[in-house]
């Protein structure tokens, strides 16, 4: 189940009539999601960094929830971006946390849509406005989706909308985010991710007991890790003797980039880019960077299956 953590931003949650209604719609319709409200759990502004970042490193979608202010967040969000999107864990040379995680903007907007156009008095689109958000995206190495936002979300009594219209529309609002959120969730690509991210953290222990693995290795797999080559399961265990006797147990495995490729009948072509730090049995360190090139493919248990394992060293 993909771990879904929603940051919302508003500074006064008891105040608004949408973003309320927006959050109780996903704390119903959606499974394994850590909602954060900053207004509750920060009053004073003062971020805990290492708890939001230990939050942020458990999901594999991320959702900032906030109104719209001024084109752009609220001050609120802003400084827990400031204090959390830091050097070495969201960019930088070791700033890889957040690599590969979705990322979602869902925000209200008090104006009309026709406002957001070159004609308009905003003269901009809401896109245009998101830019550093994606820029921010796309340096943390996450997956830019697109927004979900929704405008004439403000509630002024006898001025401007009616509670009533602005509340269906929030409800609205949460229907098209869980439909997107589910959409991700489903996707190969974020089942293949909780795989990939599931077998390195069973190789980092490696247990003499190897189950986990031969399950989930096919009967005819082709094995070629730097040129020595195994087939089937009984060749998978050959191999696998062989590491509990070149490493000792607690290696870390990091996997730094992942892509999959449909090739048809739930087959995917996956290409990873994997650190390796560890101790030999020699009591030598390792440290290095491999490309594992594998092709798996789905069973009838709805299971991805490893059919081919290439490793090979950058």
């Amino acid at each position: 189940m993909s771990q879904v953590v929603v940051i919302s931003g508003h500074p006064d949650l008891k105040a608004s009539y949408t973003n309320t209604v927006i959050l109780d719609g996903l704390r119903q319709g959606v499974e394994s999601i850590d909602i954060r409200e900053l207004d509750s759990l920060y009053p004073d502004f003062n971020i805990d960094t290492e708890a939001e970042q230990t939050a942020l490193k458990q999901a594999d979608i991320i959702v900032l929830q906030f109104p719209y202010y001024w084109y752009s967040v609220p001050a609120l969000l802003k400084k827990w971006m400031d204090d959390v999107f830091t050097f070495n864990f969201a960019f930088g040379p070791e700033g890889d946390k957040l690599k590969n995680k979705h990322f979602i903007l869902s925000f209200t907007v008090g104006g009309p849509e026709e406002s957001y156009d070159p004609l308009g008095y905003n003269h901009f689109t809401i896109e245009e406005f998101m830019r550093p958000l994606q820029q921010t995206a796309y340096l943390a190495g996450m997956q830019y989706q697109a927004p979900v936002y929704t405008h004439r979300m403000v509630y002024i009594p006898g001025v401007y909308n009616e509670q009533s219209e602005v509340e269906a529309r929030a409800r609205d609002h949460a229907s098209r985010l869980i439909s997107k959120i589910e959409q991700l969730t489903n996707s190969a690509e974020v089942k293949f991710d909780t795989f990939a991210k599931d077998w390195f953290e069973k190789f980092d222990q490696l247990p003499e007991n190897n189950s986990y693995f031969v399950e989930r290795v096919s009967e005819k797999l082709e094995l070629d890790a730097l040129g020595d080559k195994y087939l089937g399961k009984a060749g998978f265990n050959d191999w696998y003797k062989s590491l509990l006797n070149m490493f000792k147990p607690d290696v870390a495995h990091h996997i730094e980039q992942v892509s999959l490729k449909p090739l048809g009948n739930d087959r995917f072509d996956a290409e990873l880019r994997v650190r390796v730090q560890g101790e030999l049995t020699n009591g030598e360190s390792l440290n290095q960077l491999f490309n594992e090139h594998w092709q798996v493919s789905i069973n009838d248990q709805d299971q991805f299956v490893i059919d081919s394992y290439k490793i090979l060293s950058v």
